[in-house]
């Protein structure tokens, strides 16, 4: 470019003319020594290689190849320490995390799926005279407790008792169970303390003290119907827990009904694949899916696309004042799910994966002089015990040279939100009993 700003420049010379001087060679200006051009040079973090050389070589002792394991870890633009970072690697329950951006990009952090309740014929002295329908929009966290709420509510709009059939409309899912038929079946015994069984008892008895035990009996049977009545008349609606809370339990147990239901409401475990990349700004090929799960070693995921994942989730809950660290198992915080029994240290946030041959480990750990550091560790062999043992070692080696930030655990402090409260049922008040 420059040299054409110069034989622009002798042109415009020639043709005005310069009969008293002598054109001088133009002095071309350095640009490429610019500070301006420069990009910061990121110091390498030869702690942080030194201590993945050694993790590495550990299991090189045990017949474990290098080439078979991933890992990447970063903390803002800098790679501290990378292993087949770009490279495809099966990543069981990471899948995981894939689900959860897709999922907060779509709906939001306070998103609510409704469950609507009508009935087809009058309430006469608390005997609905026709059928009971259920009616669900994809909720994966409708459990007991929230049978047991619903029930209550349907019991203070003076239902006793439903002479018909209870109806479920698709979409409409309960305990896990992505099923129409078997969910519709777990309700009507959840609605009814008559039916209850020891599970059923031993959630309730879980919920506040003041819980009443409802009383519904459906005196038809389960049907699954692919339309709404027209006489449908609609009575109450549910509203689950917030995304943010499903997704922070559905990461703590790593529940694979839940990460799927939510990954077939977002399209298929393509479309989850496709939307992670486009949002965390990687390529495509370093994310393959099969499903939202990650049961099946045909999920594969880079270790550098699961940190700039985690990176993303960040991102988009900086907005809501939450972080990654509130929707996955934290050290120090949770004693229940995935964390239970690793040796990991306090604060760190993990999305952990197994399969038969696949240990992974991802997370974010807070420091106070290098920020978030993301870090992702994919191992494959069928050693999954010894994996996990080093895995915890490494990250206790990594953070002996970090100053770690204390976690205030934002949203695991919030005691709004809780299975079985019946604040969530929105009564019709439109529609009138009879005595």
């Amino acid at each position: 470019m420059l040299k054409t700003i110069a034989l622009g420049m002798f042109a415009w010379l020639h043709f005005w003319g310069q009969p008293d001087s002598k054109l001088q060679p133009l002095e071309f200006f350095p640009w490429h020594d610019s500070a301006i051009f420069n990009l910061p040079v990121l110091d390498r973090d030869l702690v942080t290689e030194d201590t993945i050389r050694a993790y590495l070589e550990d299991l090189d002792t045990k017949g474990i190849e290098e080439i078979n394991q991933g890992i990447w870890i970063q903390s803002g633009w800098n790679n501290l320490a990378s292993n087949n970072g770009k490279k495809l690697l099966p990543a069981a329950s990471l899948t995981k995390i894939a689900t959860t951006l897709a999922a907060l990009d779509k709906w939001g952090t306070e998103y609510q799926f409704a469950t609507n309740i009508y009935s087809t014929a009058e309430i006469v002295n608390g005997v609905v005279l026709g059928d009971l329908i259920i009616e669900g929009s994809g909720d994966p966290f409708f459990v007991w407790e929230e049978a047991i709420a619903l029930g209550n509510t349907l019991n203070k709009l003076g239902i006793k008792s439903v002479q018909g059939n209870l109806l479920v409309i698709d979409k409409f899912y309960m305990n896990y169970q992505d099923d129409s038929q078997k969910s519709g079946e777990l309700l009507k015994q959840g609605l009814d303390q008559k039916l209850w069984q020891k599970e059923i008892t031993g959630q309730y008895l879980q919920m506040p003290v003041d819980t009443l035990q409802p009383e519904i009996a459906i005196a038809g049977q389960v049907k699954t119907v692919q339309n709404m009545p027209a006489s449908a008349r609609l009575l109450v609606t549910h509203l689950s827990l917030p995304l943010a809370e499903i997704l922070r339990q559905m990461n703590i147990y790593s529940n694979n009904k839940m990460a799927q239901m939510l990954a077939d409401l977002l399209g298929g475990a393509t479309k989850v694949a496709n939307s992670a990349a486009n949002i965390a700004n990687f390529p495509s090929k370093e994310i393959e899916l099969i499903n939202g799960s990650g049961l099946g070693e045909e999920n594969r995921i880079s270790p550098r696309a699961v940190c700039q994942m985690l990176m993303a989730i960040d991102r988009l809950l900086k907005t809501d004042s939450l972080a990654a660290t509130d929707l996955f198992p934290t050290a120090g915080r949770d004693l229940v799910g995935t964390v239970k029994n690793r040796g990991l240290p306090i604060g760190t946030s993990v999305k952990t994966g197994t399969l038969d041959n696949v240990s992974a480990l991802a997370g974010v750990i807070p420091t106070k002089d290098r920020g978030n550091v993301y870090f992702s560790i994919i191992n494959y062999g069928r050693q999954y015990k010894y994996f996990r043992q080093q895995q915890d070692w490494l990250l206790n080696e990594l953070v002996q040279e970090w100053e770690l930030m204390p976690n205030d655990f934002g949203l695991a402090n919030n005691k709004t939100w809780f299975l079985g409260d019946d604040s969530r049922n929105e009564l019709n008040f439109n529609h009138s009993s009879s005595n």
